[in-house]
């Protein structure tokens, strides 16, 4: 099993590291609620996708002022 031949500097760990910052998710507005939703995904409160229906709808609890 090979080993490491040298030691690893301290910039070179951090130049490597740079690439592993998180990214914001990108989000779209679901066309037919207008909630936000991951692209390519069902949108998860009324359940369409692509202009139609694939999983059903959450039910949404009125609350009374």
């Amino acid at each position: 099993m090979g080993l490491p031949g040298h030691r690893r500097t301290s910039s070179h760990k951090r130049r490597r590291a740079a690439h592993f910052a998180l990214t914001p998710a990108q989000l779209t507005k679901c066309p037919k609620c207008a909630k936000p939703v991951k692209p390519h995904t069902a949108c998860a409160f009324c359940g369409t996708y692509q202009g139609r229906q694939v999983t059903k709808a959450k039910a949404v609890k009125k609350t009374a002022k």
